[in-house]
């Protein structure tokens, strides 16, 4: 049997599972590497893929944890995250640094000669620590800038996959005002059913016009019931191939640019991972072989053709999805009647084109006026059904100011078209933003309001941006302690996040990394401390905050630094001795700030 270029870091030499793969959907970011189980225990050892030397050892309670990075004479670099502790000589030299710089949080950077490993040696030992949802490792390839790629592409014979991909749901959506899905101007979904290794719809899709397509598929591996990314897609057209990626070297800075490879709003909405077979405007990422409409495809009336998505996992197993399509017009058509008493306009935007619905009480369609300051135009309609009348705008054409429809009346709140790559700001009597050349994926639409409670919307929780946004917001009631008052976001449902910002006379600026609802709140109450337990050995605490969260802590006895351990899953601050063999005894005094400067302190004896 072949050996690996890399020796698999855990249990090598037996087979392994795991519960991710490189470049699957998450939040916000590709996951870079594989999550391998550790069967769900913490403690087994973790050995080096190859030989080279530790060149950085960072400890956080949050994102990798506790991570070791291997740097190789071929330039590659390995890392492993979320590990539990590390072998005894790299443990006291971590200690020693954490105890120099009084701090928990520390990220080193080693050299060379310092801690030189060969491949297979024991560098550390599993765990669950920092972002972590279970015990796993995570462990990744990456080059000397930072590239990540597929770990899988060095054929590990511990992992066994002969699980093709799996296709739960595609969608078509209209790339042009003239598009249409089976007769409509939307984002139609449909659900194929497997027919031997491939995928399909009975029904022959009649649409028009320019579209993408969007595909919700998952990828298995033998033993194992995660569900796991697809590493790649090919999409032809009547033969002809126009779109191809592979989810392997991702930049890191790149991570974020995941909101454009998926449909991001579909993800927040439905918790479905769209996989977009086009590239859409502002996707910066380097993974696309694809055609001159970026692999958008137009569909011509009275012609048929044949759509093919080839499918891959990392271990080329494949998967097809195959079905047909038949152009069709897209002249006005009726196909119903709204039954309503009094006319009714519904409005969305479906990239950059206004969707207006009227549901109209006369017999036949008649035009909209849309108003775009002092000049009217008559939109007509593009088609009818049983939900009303449908009119179709291209906001490149000026943002209007409302529609009318024989009295009835809807307006908008735009406020400004902001293009990408292009610094631009925007200022209201209530609020500022600065958008960075690099803030917006894609055009936006500007809408803000300001309500009676003194929440702040801009736009959406559906628009994520891929570099912050400066905010300034001037609330109507100013905090009688602004040291105390920050931005939180209004997230889905009751949640609010912690955004801080810097307070200048009754204005205050922060950074936001995705738009939606803000509000400036105030935090007065320091956090809350128990003792869960305490010995010569050992002390630990819980320590929890009411609203703007934890951010530093400071624990002394008699006067002397003690290094807390902070795990942020379960709240807790354990100790650590630097000299084991002196016990605890004395006060201890623990002192801990929130994020506004609210103070608790603690003390006890030991």
């Amino acid at each position: 049997m072949a050996t690996s270029p890399l020796f698999f870091p855990i249990k090598p030499g037996t087979q392994n599972f795991l519960s991710g793969s490189m470049g699957e959907i998450r939040p916000n970011h590709f996951h870079g590497g594989i999550d391998i189980k550790t069967d769900g225990k913490i403690g087994l050892p973790v050995y080096a893929a190859e030989s080279g030397y530790i060149s950085r050892i960072k400890v956080s309670s949050y994102g990798y944890g506790w991570l070791i990075y291997i740097t190789h004479p071929n330039g590659l670099v390995t890392t492993y995250a979320h590990l539990n502790h590390f072998t005894p000589a790299i443990a006291q030299h971590m200690l020693q640094v954490q105890y120099q710089k009084q701090a928990f949080d520390v990220d080193v950077t080693l050299p060379e000669t310092q801690f030189p490993v060969k491949r297979g040696d024991i560098i550390a030992y599993s765990g669950n620590t920092g972002g972590s949802g279970g015990p796993h490792l995570h462990f990744e390839v990456r080059d000397k800038n930072d590239k990540l790629f597929n770990p899988l592409r060095y054929t590990f014979t511990e992992i066994k996959d002969q699980v093709p991909p799996i296709v739960y749901n595609f969608a078509l959506v209209p790339q042009g005002i003239k598009s249409r899905v089976q007769g409509q101007y939307q984002r139609k979904m449909f659900t194929p059913v497997k027919q031997g290794n491939i995928y399909t719809i009975t029904d022959t899709i009649s649409a028009a016009g320019l579209l993408g397509l969007e595909i919700q598929a998952i990828d298995k591996y033998d033993g194992a019931l995660n569900q796991n990314g697809v590493q790649a897609m090919e999409l032809l057209i009547n033969g002809e191939a126009i779109h191809s990626h592979t989810l392997d070297g991702i930049p890191f800075e790149l991570q974020r640019q995941i909101s454009s490879h998926i449909n991001y709003q579909e993800l927040k909405l439905s918790n479905k991972a769209f996989q977009r077979l086009y590239v859409a405007d502002g996707n910066k990422l380097p993974l696309y072989e694809t055609n001159k409409n970026k692999g958008k495809f137009n569909i011509e009336e009275g012609k048929l053709y044949e759509v093919l998505v080839n499918l891959s996992d990392s271990y080329k197993n494949t998967t097809q999805l195959r079905f047909m399509m038949r152009g069709e017009g897209n002249a006005y058509y009726t196909n119903g009647t709204p039954t309503v008493t009094k006319p009714k306009i519904n409005y969305e935007i479906l990239e950059s084109i206004l969707k207006v619905t009227v549901a109209d009480t006369a017999k036949e369609a008649r035009n909209l006026d849309l108003y775009i300051g002092n000049y009217k135009y008559a939109v007509i309609p593009s088609y009818t059904t049983a939900a009303g009348s449908v009119y179709l705008y291209n906001l490149i054409g000026g943002l209007p100011d409302s529609v009318d429809l024989a009295g009835t009346k809807a307006r908008f709140k735009f406020e400004h078209t902001i293009v990408p790559d292009t610094e631009f700001l925007y200022s209201n009597r209530y609020l500022d933003i600065t958008f960075h050349k690099e803030s917006l994926y894609d055009t936006l639409y500007l809408q803000t309001s300001h309500d009676a409670q003194d929440v702040f919307s801009i736009n959406n929780p559906l628009t994520t941006l891929f570099k912050p946004a400066k905010v300034t917001l001037r609330p109507k009631n100013i905090p009688a302690d602004k040291s105390k008052a920050a931005v939180y976001g209004l997230g889905w449902g009751k949640s609010s996040g912690f955004l801080g910002g810097v307070w200048e006379g009754d204005a205050i600026t922060f950074s936001a990394r995705d738009l939606g609802k803000f509000k400036v709140l105030s935090d007065t109450v320091g956090p809350t401390v128990k003792l869960v337990q305490k010995s010569p050995n050992q002390i630990s605490f819980k320590v929890w905050d009411n609203l703007s969260g934890m951010a530093s802590w400071r624990c002394e006895v008699n006067g002397q630094w003690l290094l807390l351990k902070w795990e942020h899953k379960n709240s807790t601050l354990t100790s650590e001795r630097l000299d084991k063999t002196v016990p605890l005894s004395g006060d201890v005094v623990l002192t801990v700030k929130d994020a506004m400067g609210n103070e608790t302190v603690y003390r006890t004896k030991i």
